[in-house]
């Protein structure tokens, strides 16, 4: 079946958006913590809380009729602010010992040189990586979009026109309609494989709000994205609607995130002094939930350090949520520890 694009989605929001549906149970976050930040304690708590998962849903991570997996990291703050390698592995042991052969467990990112700079591509001077054995998509090559599946809408402002209209009042748009309209998707997590893991790193950013779960699934896997950022209304809603698309959400299984280290202001690009550690790996089926926590967190760090919060008018969460993603509710989070 085809994609849904956003323009037949949003006729079919239009009603649906015009009665309040019945707010969905909260999905729980499940929570480890790590003793350090070593192979050996990523392994030991990734191995918990996918059992966790498994349990609790019955939903079990073993080869499906396609026998590949897919594991969508973030690399495009560089070095310093990547997915943990040590949790990369960690999630390829726990898919080994479930029945995945190695070279059916591929890895997704944006750009060449910065997943070779943070160790997912092969060395220039040594050659060497820790994912020899896994294939490395890289979606800038251009090698992974299907003209057949795209992301299609000018500019979606039915969610708040008011803020739309701020936004875009100072941004300059030299594109023609057709590419303001397309975005391309990259197939191989929702086509090629039985299910696949979003691995996101945390940062700020001065347009999506929170840099994290959401767009790590949306913006970070699709092709043409920078029209987003030349008319910066465009980018919430498209988050939004983009993970609100069925195939790409149905082979979503879970987000898994480590809050080794996450950035509270200056984001995305890297800046050593805004940083926080934290011993600590969420996994959890809702997005939303989970970049809305570490919303509270970012804003709590930029309080403490005298900066103004995240502004309230990106609305990326809230879309998300409107579309039935998931929940910002973070009062009613469910935080369930695996490590007790």
């Amino acid at each position: 079946m085809r994609l849904l694009t956003a323009l037949l989605l949003s006729l079919l929001l239009a009603a649906s958006l015009s009665a309040a549906p019945a707010p969905k149970p909260t999905a729980p976050v499940w929570q480890a913590r790590l003793s350090d930040f070593g192979e050996a304690a990523y392994s030991q708590q990734v191995e918990k809380l996918i059992s966790t998962f498994e349990e609790a849903t019955g939903k079990k991570l073993v080869p499906g009729a396609k026998k590949r997996v897919g594991l969508k990291v973030y690399t495009d703050s560089g070095p310093g602010m990547a997915t943990p390698v040590p949790l990369v592995k960690a999630v390829i042991a726990a898919l080994e010992r479930r029945g995945f052969e190695s070279k059916n467990i591929f890895l997704v990112g944006l750009n060449a040189l910065r997943l070779r700079m943070t160790g997912y591509l092969p060395s220039l001077s040594s050659g060497q990586t820790p994912f020899k054995d896994h294939p490395v998509y890289v979606l800038e090559s251009n090698r992974y979009y299907d003209p057949v599946w795209f992301y299609d809408s000018p500019l979606p402002q039915r969610f708040d026109p008011i803020f739309a209209e701020k936004q875009t009042k100072d941004s300059d748009n030299n594109s023609t309609k057709d590419e303001d309209r397309k975005s391309f998707l990259a197939t191989p997590l929702f086509l090629d494989a039985d299910f696949w893991i979003n691995l996101p790193v945390y940062t700020d950013h001065p347009t999506l709000g929170i840099n994290g779960a959401l767009v790590n699934a949306t913006l970070w896997n699709a092709s043409n994205t920078a029209r987003f950022f030349r008319s910066p209304a465009n980018a919430p809603a498209a988050v939004a609607e983009m993970s609100a698309i069925p195939e790409l959400s149905q082979t979503w299984v879970f987000t898994l995130a480590s809050l080794e280290h996450y950035q509270f202001i200056g984001g995305p690009f890297f800046n050593s002094l805004y940083t926080v550690n934290e011993p600590v790996i969420w996994l959890s089926k809702d997005p939303v939930m989970m970049d809305s926590l570490m919303r509270d967190r970012i804003n709590s760090h930029r309080k403490q350090s005298g900066f103004e919060p995240v502004d309230e008018e990106i609305r990326t969460l809230e879309f998300a949520e409107t579309l039935g993603v998931g929940s910002t509710k973070t009062k009613d989070a469910k935080i369930i520890r695996v490590d007790n």
